[in-house]
């Protein structure tokens, strides 16, 4: 019975801190204080010219809560009256309550969010406190913004291409803050863009390639030319004078390079679609150039690397027609931002000069005006 007894107490206990377990409730984390934010401006105009400075300045409050937590903070950004859809945010450390954005920072954040360049938009800006799966937020604060067109030069990602060939194609030689730049679009860290060799006679012709217009982490051949990349290796060289189009994926560290000379060709040209008539480098304006080719309204004509149809550089879809002296973004069918197999043409018969920009993967630019 005693045994009994003892068995039925131990039961009984456990019981009692089973239920002194279920008693016990997580604490529930809430606000003390509410957040606020503030911006020293309402209006802002942005421009690339400061586009380093400040543009507007942020100030907060935190919240404070019933228990000691170290919270992440943002400034969450979107259009005025979309209730924060499709927002952007800048993250911020759980002890800052000030930041300055600058011109370069809220025109990319107005881009982000669709906006016009050129044109006045709302926007409005919150505090989000985040802490773990719960987010607590500001009152919104309104700014009305016009953004600018940034310089694509600017807002891409590049690395520089210092080497021989640059002194006679408008650069200077060995030094990788004047020279070519392969830049990347996707932002990636995927390289792309042209160079032009004018020789491969003796060291003519070759180049390596760095980052930050300094030598310091640069990368060449690793010795096997077999298109890979090593810190501090062999310099490249180019086998056949002309244009080159290179790519570089600076984390998988390869590389390659191919022949692309530029004609133009179609049944608006005065060989028709039968042969190209080939554009020049001008090493003064570093685009390639037709001085003077008449060009007849009603045809058609694009551009082919190497008197072939395997790299052309078109239009992005239909068929285009230009304006005299206006420059349009054009685009190269093997990086694979071309659909289907659009021309350009001329509203006008005549005498036109043919400009091709080519300095920027992110911005190919193509101006034809008539003489």
């Amino acid at each position: 019975m005693k045994y009994i007894y003892k068995i039925f107490s131990v039961f009984a206990v456990l019981f009692l801190f089973s239920a002194c377990e279920k008693d016990e409730d997580p604490t529930v984390v809430s606000e003390l204080t509410t957040s606020s934010l503030k911006a020293d401006k309402t209006i802002v105009v942005l421009s690339e010219l400061v586009s380093e400075t400040a543009a507007v300045n942020f100030t907060w409050q935190k919240p404070t809560f019933n228990v000691a937590i170290v919270p992440t903070q943002q400034i969450e950004f979107a259009k005025k009256g979309n209730n924060f859809l499709n927002s952007t945010i800048i993250g911020y450390g759980s002890n800052v309550s000030t930041s300055a954005v600058t011109h370069a920072q809220l025109n990319m954040i107005m881009s982000d969010l669709g906006a016009t360049a050129d044109v006045v938009s709302q926007i409005e800006a919150r505090l989000v406190t985040v802490l773990g799966q719960k987010k607590v937020y500001s009152s919104p604060v309104t700014i009305s913004v016009t953004p600018y067109t940034p310089n694509p030069d600017n807002a891409y990602p590049k690395i520089n291409v210092p080497g021989a060939f640059g002194a006679t194609s408008g650069y200077t030689g060995w030094a990788p803050a004047n020279t070519a730049n392969l830049y990347s679009p996707e932002k990636d860290n995927k390289y792309r863009g042209f160079i032009y060799v004018s020789s491969v006679a003796g060291d003519d012709g070759k180049y390596k390639f760095t980052i930050n217009q300094d030598w310091p982490g640069n990368k060449g051949d690793d010795g096997t030319l077999t298109g890979k990349l090593a810190l501090d290796g062999s310099d490249i060289k180019a086998t056949v004078a002309g244009t080159r189009y290179i790519k570089v994926d600076w984390v998988a560290n390869t590389y390659s390079s191919v022949l692309a000379n530029f004609g133009v060709i179609g049944d608006a040209t005065p060989a028709g679609w039968g042969s190209d008539t080939d554009l020049v480098y001008n090493s003064a304006t570093r685009t390639y150039v037709i001085n003077s080719i008449a060009l007849t309204a009603g045809g058609v004509f694009k551009f082919r690397a190497n008197d072939d149809w395997a790299m052309k550089i078109q239009p992005a879809a239909a068929d285009q027609t230009l304006a005299s002296g206006t420059g349009v973004q054009t685009f190269f069918s093997t990086e694979g931002t071309v659909t289907g197999d659009p021309a350009y043409k001329v509203s006008v018969s005549g005498n036109y000069k043919i400009e091709l920009d080519l300095h920027n993967s992110a911005n190919y630019k193509l101006t034809v005006t008539k003489l």
